[in-house]
């Protein structure tokens, strides 16, 4: 089977895009979420994608932190950069190889506007090709000028192309030529391309976009806070609902929203029977329309016995952002005697809110007992109700 790695460079120190102190450009706040998170939603959402990782600088571990920590569970660990991007590309290929993915995807943590469709077009490029970047044909009459700022003369743009990111290559060709580019001494490339270029690889142009930009200035994170407003403002809200129940069985402990928790019994299913957290994933695909966690995950595949049922949460949260969406906020009761909810309330919380990306505030934890009525007053076992609001693309 042919996979492909994707490697988000953001290491990178600029400054030039705001007025945040010494916070890097990747990490500034961008209709609501860091930079570096926009990709991370569509790469770690796109189904050509089998692995991440990103490429940063120590120096902004919690800054990464908090960026990446609703997509923590699809990451591969961060890798340290380099003194340049060049160098920081190689440390993000050569930390892919014991995985030695078929095909790797480079993308720059600056540019925010990163599409399904341009990553499936870039990837969908390799077929037939070497190396494969997003490029624009350029457009504006171009001028060389001379030290003085006067013209020199007019430079004809028939076949010239502006460079962007995504650029995916074979991985074995591309970090062969980053490993040549090292011991030749050649550390001056700009891009991924460039290095291609000089290594003797043919390289396919993918004709993107001017929306596919860069961030360098406070100008430019103006422009895209302008761009994103208007989407933000045809978001509808979808409301699902989720009930599950699971009887009691022998053990010694239950799994709930996350958490384990000690009891005098288990909870009896075909995964960790956490009715809470497959409760909420119901109402997660039930906001965007998409079946239930049954349809997705058999309880007749036995790849999901004993399987952690955060997979499962994660997963319908991907859907979500797969369609465009986002998690507003999500709300789960417990209908059980036993055991006492209040006390782990807060790291259910927390679990969630990490698992889903969103934060702690948008996740409500609540529980009632059946004052003894019925099998849940019996204390034959624990049922949950959830409710999800999604936030989805007004088609």
């Amino acid at each position: 089977m042919v996979t492909t790695a994707a490697v988000i460079v953001a290491a990178g120190r600029g400054t030039r895009a705001g007025s945040h102190g010494t916070v890097p450009k990747q990490y500034l706040p961008l209709a609501g979420e860091p930079v570096l998170a926009h990709s991370l939603r569509v790469l770690t959402a796109h189904p050509q994608i089998d692995v991440a990782l990103v490429v940063y600088n120590l120096e902004d571990a919690d800054l990464y932190q908090a960026a990446t920590a609703r997509f923590s569970h699809r990451l591969l660990p961060p890798v340290e950069g380099g003194d340049t991007r060049q160098a920081s590309v190689l440390a993000g290929l050569e930390a892919l190889a014991a995985r030695a993915p078929d095909r790797v995807l480079i993308h720059d943590a600056a540019r925010p506007f990163l599409t399904a469709e341009l990553v499936g077009d870039v990837v969908a490029a390799l077929d037939m090709n070497a190396g494969a970047i997003a490029a624009e044909p350029v457009s504006d009459t171009l001028k060389q000028a001379a030290a003085d700022g006067t013209i020199v003369r007019t430079i004809d743009r028939t076949g010239l192309w502006r460079a962007q990111t995504p650029q995916a290559f074979r991985y074995d060709v591309i970090l062969d030529a980053h490993r040549r580019a090292a011991t030749a001494g050649r550390f001056d490339f700009t891009d991924d391309a460039g290095l291609a270029e000089w290594a003797g690889l043919p390289v396919r142009l993918v004709a993107s976009s001017g929306r596919n930009m860069k961030l360098t200035t406070a100008a430019d994170m103006e422009l895209a806070e302008r761009l994103l407003a208007p989407a933000a403002a045809f978001l509808e809200p979808r409301n699902g609902t989720g009930f599950d129940v699971h009887r009691f069985a022998a053990g010694d402990h239950v799994w709930l929203c996350g958490v384990k928790i000690a009891h005098t019994h288990g909870l009896e299913g075909h995964s960790d029977a956490d009715v809470g957290l497959h409760a909420l994933t119901d109402a997660l695909l039930g906001a965007i329309g998409d079946g239930d966690i049954g349809q997705h995950f058999p309880p007749s595949d036995p790849a999901w016995r004993g399987a952690p049922s955060r997979i499962f949460l994660a997963d319908a949260a991907a859907r979500v952002a797969k369609r465009g969406g986002r998690i507003s906020n999500v709300d789960v009761t417990f209908l059980c005697e036993a055991p006492k909810i209040g006390p782990h309330r807060q790291a259910m919380r927390e679990a969630i809110a990490e698992i889903l990306g969103i934060g702690v505030e948008r996740v409500g934890i609540k529980a009632t007992t059946m004052e003894g009525l019925g099998y849940i007053g019996r204390r034959e076992g624990i049922a949950a109700m959830a409710s999800a609001t999604v936030l989805l693309p007004n088609a």
